[in-house]
């Protein structure tokens, strides 16, 4: 330490602080630097790091001195040093409580005197006495010392009246500090001090609170006695102070409208009222008559208590504020904050509602909560949204209650206990009738759309028992009515209070099957034994699937129609295919029972999802029931009788099998909108995927060719389509009635329907043009003549006559005459519109239809990838892609293509298990690959190329197959590796690499082709054999290419195959040798025809050949071949000169590394030189200032010439330049020339400038432009 401070005493001529032993440390003063950076972190660590040394130092120097930084620093200038100041000081007196805090308060007031500040800096000491205080509040020592607290507290009270800078931060830090300290030591000691504040309560919010927490803490001080000398009143919550409360809650409403938060006064009033017994008196006085009368702020905050209260109440008051005018108003803030630029209280309403939900175990209370908000409704639409997770937060039992309580409104609505916020607006309206059915029906789709959502949401705990009821109730009424009561079918007990419509009914026709898909893919309800080692899905606990419960009980509601009655009844046929169907379910189950298997249970799914089906569409499932049926039993017969298939396949020939018929079943269920039949279908298939023939593979690539529309799948999902839309309009039209009634008392009413007329006005207008562009029916003039000529009316030259001629009878028969003329055209004009949104419709729900179609193509690529049937999709996927990429630019056109595109290049090209088993068709295969490559090289689009060339490698990967496992274990490892490399199966590698070799010529020789050197680059990484067989002819087009790019792409191709370990064992020996002269030779050849490669082109085809060069040498050197070099190096040398280097690149880089294996180095740059040089050049001719035009790219103005002043040629450039300006700027420039002594800076000078900094020309460049200004250089 003392070598160090003789250094310092060294360096600096004076001390830069007071000789003692804080100057020895200077780690310990850069604690305090960094207590006042803005960073929080490094705030926080430098607190931690001060405390730990002053408990390892343990000097009292350094401890008094911290004591003085710290108390200091409270009153710092920088925002940010404050808290960190006050948060050392607080931890400096936690750690050492020898010091007294009475002594750390005196140096505070000392030191921040309010009296003594003048005004500068008068609001840096209040908030220097402020976080002193809280200081000494955060050591949590003050407890322990009362005069302390009395200090505090006195120090707060006249920091208090200087709200402008401080606000009310004196007050709540009083409240903090009464939450601290014992009830002792309140009453001995600041009672008295209190006393003004906590008798003026009621003046602000502030001292309110102050009030209610010193209730809190000190009841036994506080008593009802004393309060009465205090307020005049024993209790707060009174008749007499409710005006008083009603203000402060005003004032605290206002006063958090930026923060958006509730105020701590208002919910501690709302628990003193609880604990005083006077919530009711709170709630609708203070609440509800006070608070509720004034917009905004006020109501907002009203919503926020109604939310934080629910885990203070009881069941009965829950109750009461649910229904009470604060829950009507949020109702209708709910519905009238639709709109994206308004303030939305309804997320933070769901997450209080949800923590309560979360944190409550009294299953009343979450029964109330939930009814209470379900009730909350418009025009009989609860104001919540079905999907609400709060719900998963219920108790099974309290659910359990909640669902019946939905199922009791559905089948009779209460709608007079429903809190409606349209019925504020309308009450008693003519329309009560009509309002009323539309109400139920609002409520009950909404009720059905909530029991979906419980059944949907996994994460809501629920019983099996409760799904299934759930499921039973919604289909019951979905496809049947009550006739009686019966006891075995619970649903018919309770009795509809009014009747389903037919629209009710396809409201729940689409939820049932909506619930339908949520149970399909619902896991266990409880883990149990009867869990397996695989998710299983959409099944109970006993492994039965929940389809077929729903099944049973629609069997039981069909055997009973004494009981029950059908919507839709069967006829005879159907009920005798409903019969087959559970009959066929019952011998699949019995045989998956023998051993459960994935095709059973498929099949049983499939079986039982066509029947539900039945229930929606009798008459177009009837056909494929039939089918299903003959095609199950024809499966099962050739699984029992496998001996005789043989022998019955001549017989069976005239018929189709019964995977095609099954394949078609699937591809007709597809075409229906249905994510449920979607997901069955590909489970089905997937069962029977080791079944399907090369017809049945046929008929899904036929669905999925675009040539062949199929007239009966897009006239199917048209009807689909059509009902869909006319359901869509029907809801869109509620909607804006909705919408239009609820604006009707609201101040934007006017605008919005603005809003409307000119977006209506805006589609007439389109719709005008529409018919004003197209053109005018030639049949339609020639009608319209006949009219006119009929009625005399068409003027012509020879009589002159005119509509004046004509009488009113007459007129009104040629008006009536036009108009149905007219009627008509327009009739046939919107015919035209219709048939054209007909066939967009058609043809978008074929590209979905075929979009699904894919799942099953995918399906069978990822199960049967080694099926040689798989090789039958090459051709049809990559027409598809083709196609696909001319195709139009929709979004569903662009999503089929792109899955078309990753199933056939990630899942088939790219799959790992191919097909083995393609002996017997090696001359079919070879004569794909030939195909693929002479199409890959006609197509015009490189990317479709591609496509087609990654299909020729898959089919030589599986013409090539894998070496037996036989032999490899035979043979030694390195003669099994040699041999593995050299394998090709089944391929005719002269065949093939002929193939190969002429596309690469095209490549090499052709301009334009859509083949790139990544697709031989490809093949030459993974089939060796082939690479070795097309090398020569990539190095003889290193110099034989069309273009330079070729060539550098030859170069290029290579390298990749020399760099190939593989290719490197295959040419082991001499033929390497060969290799490395033939490349050495073409790379003389090259190199010796490159000129001035100024293009790119040029350019990047002497780095490919480069790198190819220092490849090659490299290796010769590295395995001492017996090659000559020396043609090569000289061609080398002269490259400097012929090729232009920039200062850095890639292209001279890769140079100098080829010569430097030559034992060429690269010389270095004498930079001395070149700057005398550049001084000498500047010299003889002045450099340009930067940012200046040259005179060629000057912009001359015509109108005004150029005042040049008789000097040197330096001048005319300056003036020149400055033309740029404003042209005010111009005429007093002109008007104010300089003399010529101050616009010629000397050559000596300018050369000086030169080599100096970007930050001394800068400056220099502002003086000139104060010049400029002031009047002097141009």
């Amino acid at each position: 330490m003392s070598e160090a401070m003789v250094e310092i005493s060294v360096k600096g001529p004076e001390p830069l602080r007071p000789t003692g032993k804080l100057q020895q440390n200077r780690v310990f003063l850069d604690f305090f630097w960094d207590l006042a950076k803005p960073d929080q972190e490094v705030r926080l660590k430098a607190v931690e790091n001060l405390i730990r040394h002053l408990k390892t130092e343990n000097k009292g120097d350094e401890l008094e001195y911290t004591f003085k930084r710290l108390v200091d620093g409270l009153a710092h200038t920088r925002e940010a040093a404050r808290p960190g100041f006050s948060l050392a000081l607080g931890q400096v007196l936690s750690s050492f409580e020898d010091v007294p805090l009475q002594s750390v308060l005196d140096r505070i007031k000392e030191r921040h005197n309010l009296q003594t500040a003048s005004k500068k800096f008068a609001r840096n000491a209040m908030f220097g006495n402020l976080f002193g205080v809280l200081a000494l509040h955060q050591s949590s020592r003050l407890a322990k010392e009362p005069q302390a607290v009395l200090g505090c507290v006195q120090l707060l009270q006249n920091l208090s009246q200087h709200k402008q800078h401080l606000k009310d931060l004196p007050t709540k830090t009083m409240t903090d500090i009464l939450a601290e300290i014992p009830e002792e030591v309140f009453e001995e000691v600041l009672m008295g001090a209190l006393q003004a504040d906590l008798a003026s309560a009621f003046r602000t919010p502030e001292h309110l609170q102050l009030l209610l927490v010193a209730l809190q803490r000190f009841p036994q001080t506080l008593k009802p006695k004393r309060l009465k000398k205090l307020l005049g009143s024993s209790t707060i919550i009174n008749a007499e102070n409710i005006p008083k409360l009603t203000e402060v809650l005003k004032v605290a409403a206002h006063s958090v409208k930026t923060e958006r938060i509730l105020p701590a006064v208002a919910l501690d009033l709302l628990k003193l009222s609880l604990k005083e017994e006077g919530f009711h008196l709170f709630w609708n006085k203070a609440i509800v008559e006070g608070m509720l009368t004034e917009l905004g702020p006020t109501h907002y905050m009203s919503f926020r208590l109604l939310g934080n209260a629910l885990p203070l109440l009881s069941v009965t008051q829950l109750k009461e504020v649910l229904s009470s005018e604060v829950m009507k108003l949020y109702g209708e803030h709910v519905v009238l904050a639709q709109k994206p630029e308004r303030f939305k209280m309804a997320p933070e309403m769901e997450a209080l509602v949800s923590d309560f939900m979360q944190g409550c175990q009294d299953l009343d209370k979450q029964l109330a909560v939930m009814v209470g908000f379900s009730c909350l409704t418009n025009r009989g639409q609860p104001v919540v949204p079905p999907v609400w997770r709060v719900v998963q937060h219920l108790q099974p039992t309290a659910l359990q209650s909640y669902v019946e309580w939905l199922k009791d409104m559905f089948l009779q609505p209460q709608m007079d206990k429903l809190l409606d916020v349209y019925s504020l607006k309308k009450k008693e309206s003519k329309e009560g009738r009509g309002q009323s059915e539309v109400s139920v029906f609002h409520l009950r789709k909404w009720i059905v759309s909530r029991l979906s959502y419980i059944i949907d949401n996994n994460q809501l705990k629920k019983e099996e028992d409760l799904i299934m009821d759930v499921a039973r109730f919604v289909f019951f009424h979905t496809f049947f009515s009550t006739r009686k009561a019966s006891a075995d079918i619970p649903e018919t007990k309770a009795k509809l209070s009014v009747p389903l419509d037919d629209r009710t009914r396809g409201v729940l026709v689409n939820s049932f099957f909506g619930l339908f898909l949520s149970m399909h893919h619902m896991p266990l309800a409880k883990e149990g034994s009867a869990v397996s080692q695989k998710r299983v899905l959409g099944v109970t606990s006993d492994g039965t699937m929940w389809i077929y419960h729903l099944g049973q009980y629609a069997q039981v509601l069909l055997s009973q129609p004494k009981y029950v009655q059908s919507c839709q009844p069967f006829s005879p046929e159907q009920r005798q295919a409903w019969d087959s169907m559970l009959e066929s379910v019952e011998k699949l189950k019995k045989k998956a029972k023998k051993g459960l298997t994935a095709e059973s249970s498929a099949f049983q799914q499939l079986f039982l999802l066509v029947g539900m089906h039945l229930f929606k569409a009798p008459e177009e499932v009837l056909d494929i029931m039939k089918d299903l049926q003959s095609c199950m039993e024809k499966a099962q017969e050739k699984k029992d009788k496998k001996k005789k298939e043989k022998q019955a396949s001549k017989q069976a020939e005239e018929e189709p099998e019964w995977v095609e018929v099954m394949v078609d079943i699937l591809l007709s269920l597809l075409s229906q909108q249905s994510r449920h039949i979607r997901q069955v279908c590909k489970t089905v298939f997937s069962s029977i995927c080791p079944h399907v023939t090369a017809a049945a593979l046929t008929a899904i690539l036929d669905v999925l060719d675009p040539d062949n529309d199929d007239e009966e799948d897009s006239a199917v999902v048209v009807t689909d389509d059509s009902n869909k839309t006319e359901k869509k309009k029907e809801e869109e039209k509620e909607d804006v009635e909705d919408g239009e009634e609820m604006e009707e008392d609201t101040s934007e009413s006017d605008d919005d329907s603005d809003e409307e007329k000119e977006a209506m006005e805006e589609e007439e207008e389109e719709d005008e043009k529409m018919e004003e562009d197209e053109e005018v029916d030639p049949n339609f003039r020639l009608e319209l003549m006949k009219v006119l000529q009929q009625k005399n009316a068409l003027s012509t030259e020879d009589d002159g006559s005119s509509d004046e001629d004509l009488d009113d009878d007459e007129m009104m028969e040629l008006d009536k005459s036009l108009s149905a003329l007219f009627s008509e055209q327009k009739k046939k004009i919107q015919a035209k519109k219709d048939e054209k949104t007909k066939l967009h419709k058609e043809k978008m729900l074929v590209r979905e239809f075929r979009i699904k179609v894919l799942d099953l193509i995918e399906v069978f690529v990822s199960r049967q990838a080694s099926s040689p049937l798989v090789l039958g999709l090459v051709e049809p996927l990559l027409t598809i892609i083709e196609r696909g990429m001319s195709s139009g630019s929709e979004q569903q056109e662009q999503d089929f293509l792109r899955r078309t595109a990753d199933i056939f290049r990630n899942q088939l090209c790219r799959s790992k298990v191919y097909c083995r088993t393609a002996i017997d068709r090696q001359g079919e295969l070879h004569d794909l690959l030939d195909k693929l490559m002479t199409k890959a090289q006609k197509v015009s689009d490189s990317s479709v190329s591609l496509y087609y060339f990654s299909g020729a490698l898959y089919v030589v990967k599986v013409l090539r197959g894998g070496p037996a496992a036989e032999t490899r274990g035979e043979q030694a490892a390195d003669s099994a590796a040699a041999n593995h490399l050299k394998f090709m199966g089944n391929v005719d590698v002269d065949r093939v690499s002929n193939t190969f070799t002429e596309a690469l010529k095209a490549f090499m020789s052709r301009r334009k082709t859509p083949l790139t050197s990544q697709m031989f680059i490809d093949l030459f990484n993974r089939f060796p054999v082939l690479c070795v067989k097309l090398l020569d002819t990539a190095v003889q087009h290193i110099t034989l290419g069309v273009r330079e790019h070729q060539q550098g792409q030859a170069c290029a191709l290579v390298l990749q195959a020399m760099l190939s370990r593989d290719v490197q064992q295959l040419l082991s020996g001499p033929r390497w040798v060969e290799l490395c002269e033939k490349v050495g030779e073409q790379l003389v050849t090259s190199l010796q025809q490159v000129g001035q490669a100024e293009s790119k082109v040029a350019k990047e085809k002497v780095v490919k050949t480069l790198e190819l060069c220092q490849f090659l040498v490299k290796r010769v050197h590295q395995q001492k071949l017996s090659i000559n070099l020396e043609s090569l190096k000289e061609v080398l040398q002269p490259l400097t000169s012929v090729v232009t280097f920039k200062k850095t690149g890639k292209l001279e880089d890769t140079y100098w590394a080829v010569m430097k294996h030559f034992g060429v180095m690269k010389p270095k740059v004498e930079k001395t030189k070149l700057d005398k040089d550049m001084e000498v050049n500047q010299e003889a001719a002045p450099a340009k200032k930067k940012g200046f035009l040259p005179e060629t790219k000057k912009r001359k103005k015509r109108n005004k010439p150029v005042l040049e002043p008789a000097g040197d040629k330096s001048t005319s450039t300056d003036t020149a330049a400055t033309e740029k300006g404003s042209k005010k700027k111009n005429k007093k420039n002109k008007q104010k020339r300089p003399a010529e002594g101050e616009t010629q800076p000397s050559p000596a000078k300018k050369s000086k400038t030169q080599p100096e900094s970007e930050g001394a020309k800068k400056k220099k460049k502002k003086k000139k432009k104060h010049r400029k200004d002031g009047g002097g250089q141009m």
